[in-house]
C-alpha cells in the first residue's frame, strides 16, 4: 500500500541545502550552512536531533504551529578586534531551521532537551493514529 506524503516547501529547501553541501564538500571547501539534524521515529515518537554546538540553551528557541516544527538559535559575539581570523567555520550569530512533522503526530505534547550541544525534540504519535483491525459482522 502507498503512503501519501504531504508535500512541503520547507522538505525542498532542505533538501536543496543538503545537495549545496555536498557539492562544496565535493569542491573541498565546507561551508556551515545549517545546524546538522537526523529526524527519524521510534514506534511511539517522532524525533528530531539538532547538533548545536557552542549555543546554550537559553540562545536557542522552539516554536511548533501546524505541524512544522522551527528552531532559532541566536548569540551575542563579542567583537574580538585582536584576532585575525585565517579560517573561521563556526556558526555566526543566528540560524533557522523547520522541520516538518507528519500528520500523526502529536504537536501539543512537543518535548525538548538540550545536552552536550544537541538538541532533541520529541513529538509522541497520536494514539488513534495506529492501525487497528477491524472485524467482519455476520448478518
Amino acid at each position: 500500500m502507498a503512503t501519501m506524503q504531504r508535500l512541503s516547501p520547507f522538505q525542498e529547501l532542505d533538501s536543496m541545502e543538503r545537495r549545496m553541501r555536498r557539492a562544496f564538500e565535493v569542491l573541498g571547501f565546507a561551508p556551515v550552512l545549517l545546524p546538522a539534524a537526523d529526524v527519524y521515529e521510534t514506534g511511539d515518537e517522532f524525533v528530531v536531533e539538532l547538533e548545536v554546538p557552542g549555543y546554550e540553551e537559553k540562545e536557542l528557541g522552539i516554536e511548533v504551529f501546524d505541524h512544522v516544527v522551527s528552531v532559532k538559535g541566536e548569540r551575542t559575539v563579542e567583537q574580538e578586534t585582536d584576532k585575525a581570523f585565517h579560517l573561521r567555520e563556526r556558526f555566526e550569530r543566528q540560524f533557522q531551521r523547520r522541520f516538518e512533522l507528519p500528520a500523526d503526530a502529536d504537536t501539543k505534547h512537543v518535548r525538548a532537551t538540550f545536552e552536550n550541544g544537541v538538541l532533541e525534540l520529541r513529538a509522541p504519535k497520536l494514539a488513534g493514529s495506529k492501525p487497528t483491525k477491524v472485524e467482519i459482522a455476520k448478518k
